[in-house]
């Protein structure tokens, strides 16, 4: 079922991969988002597997080859961590990656991003991350990193 999905998807939405060299000459930026315990680390949370899931483990790997060239070129990484409050339900989800746990915070291969110069977090308590930081003043935190 879910082969037939995703062949389905491929069909109607064409997207080629292609390599991509990063250089110093053009500004760019790495977007991460939820790479967090509560939805990546086995037994951490509502939403992980109970056992060590093969698509998600490479998934992260991957992450973490990308994200070291742009920490070692000091290029800017920001990371969008799933983070809600425990008392406000959010249907149809279980309780999920509660705020202060460690269910929302970096999976352990990545949290030494949390301490770097060049790397922006920022916790979002919905599924739309760039809708998530409109500020009152109508400013966006994400715009405002691009």
């Amino acid at each position: 079922m879910v082969q037939q999905i995703m062949d389905s998807l491929k069909e109607e939405l064409p997207v080629f991969q292609t390599s991509l060299v990063l250089t110093g000459d053009v500004k760019i930026g790495l977007v991460l988002v939820d790479i967090v315990n509560g939805l990546c680390t086995v037994d951490v949370g509502n939403l992980v597997p109970t056992q060590l899931d093969k698509q998600i483990s490479e998934m992260v790997d991957k992450l973490v080859r990308v994200v070291r060239p742009f920490y070692d070129r000091k290029w800017p990484v920001f990371a969008f961590l799933d983070s809600h409050h425990p008392y406000i339900p959010e249907p149809p989800y279980p309780p999920h990656c509660i705020a202060g746990t460690n269910e929302a915070k970096l999976v352990p291969i990545l949290q030494w991003l949390e301490n770097e110069a060049n790397v922006k977090l920022r916790c979002k308590d919905c599924i739309d991350g760039f809708l998530a930081f409109v500020e009152k003043e109508a400013s966006n935190v994400f715009i405002n990193w691009v």
